[in-house]
């Protein structure tokens, strides 16, 4: 059983919840995820199945869209409304005020990573140094945000769109906006609407994944469908199914390989003539 199932998360549930779940529901063990979300968030959350698992390692640098929720006037510990109240101050600010912030945040830019997160240092997650009532030093990571688009007030809370590299906390961002402003904030809501080319239109629920079994797997190759594909002849085929690169050339690229029978073999890179495969997904 092999191919990719797209959940959409509900809240309460950790990634790695919804993976064990969809491991008693398909009774396979080789599922992962793509891109860890938070308990309190919901949305896009990609589980890989069987030898699509060998693709996560290309979820890993793809970027994510989010619709958020900012609580204005509140700082927690784990900078989201989960934590405990750290400050409490009035926040008369104006949508204007706010939107301003929320756009200056745009293109690439250090941020430090929050200590209640899964970062490690010295061998430890930083959350089990904040569970200790420890703060340890750690290094700003860089980040990319392409997109923000501020959506008002609705619900007590400002909302916001943002579109981000890997690695960006938007609670760290609800923080640091809550900062420039004067009154703090936290973040209130998470929804991931796309994690790289998997959007929320396509996202099931878990409920549906239970009813539909295999049903619900989508081939690997739809994770490269932006490349163009190649055909393995037979002495190709062996050769790749061996462990070894294909013979025929093709121009500079990244290509999908499929068999003659439309099997997808393998993501390979083509230069200078030669092919090799950056990783095969043949079943075994």
């Amino acid at each position: 059983m092999t191919g990719i199932i797209v959940i959409d998360k509900p809240a309460g549930w950790s990634s790695h919840d919804v993976a064990a779940k969809m491991r008693g529901v398909l009774k396979e063990r080789r599922i992962g995820h793509g891109g860890t979300l938070d308990p309190m968030a919901t949305g896009v959350l990609p589980l890989f199945v069987g030898r699509a698992t060998r693709a996560v390692e290309f979820m890993d640098g793809a970027d994510k869209e989010y619709i958020a929720g900012m609580r204005l006037g509140v700082t927690t510990d784990t900078q989201d409304i989960t934590g405990n109240i750290i400050g409490q101050r009035d926040a008369d600010v104006s949508p204007d005020a706010v939107a301003a912030e929320l756009r200056a945040l745009t293109g690439e830019r250090d941020q430090l990573p929050p200590m209640y997160s899964a970062i490690k240092v010295n061998g430890k997650k930083l959350y089990e140094y904040a569970r200790r009532g420890r703060e340890v030093e750690r290094s700003p990571r860089r980040i990319c945000i392409y997109e923000i688009e501020p959506l008002g007030f609705s619900g007590g809370e400002y909302r916001f769109r943002v579109v981000c590299s890997k690695g960006t906390y938007v609670r760290t961002l609800c923080h640091d906006v809550g900062e420039k402003l004067g009154c703090g904030a936290a973040m209130s809501s998470l929804k991931r609407t796309r994690a790289g080319c998997f959007g929320i239109e396509e996202a099931i629920s878990i409920e549906s994944a239970q009813s539909l079994g295999a049903a619900a797997l989508r081939p690997t190759d739809v994770m490269f469908g932006q490349l163009p594909a190649l055909t393995a002849d037979g002495a190709d085929e062996r050769r790749i199914r061996c462990g070894n690169p294909p013979l025929a050339g093709a121009e500079d690229g990244r290509y999908r390989i499929y068999s003659r029978g439309g099997e997808f073999l393998a993501l390979g890179e083509a230069r200078d003539g030669r092919i090799d495969i950056i990783k095969s997904f043949f079943e075994v």
